[in-house]
């Protein structure tokens, strides 16, 4: 999986090391949604049934691999 250098700087925090890669690439290739921000980086959304449902969100540049952010959203609604 690729990411960038500010991936690597937030994994480190409290409540993103809990995030499994393995969890990241499940959103990245079963989204429920996905919305395409202004400077062309890509948003998808994904449950994760390990933490009881909350939905994951990841943000990968335009090149639509690279792994640019990864947090739990708590105001996504599908």
């Amino acid at each position: 999986m690729k990411t960038t250098q500010y991936f690597k700087a937030m994994r480190v925090r409290h409540d993103r090391a809990i995030i499994q890669e393995e969890w990241i690439q499940r959103v990245i290739d079963h989204p429920v949604k996905e919305k395409i921000q202004k400077d062309d980086r890509i948003r998808r959304w994904a449950p994760i049934a390990e933490m009881g449902g909350k939905y994951l969100r990841v943000i990968l540049l335009p090149d639509g691999q690279t792994v640019h952010n990864a947090f739990f959203d708590r105001s996504f609604t599908p």
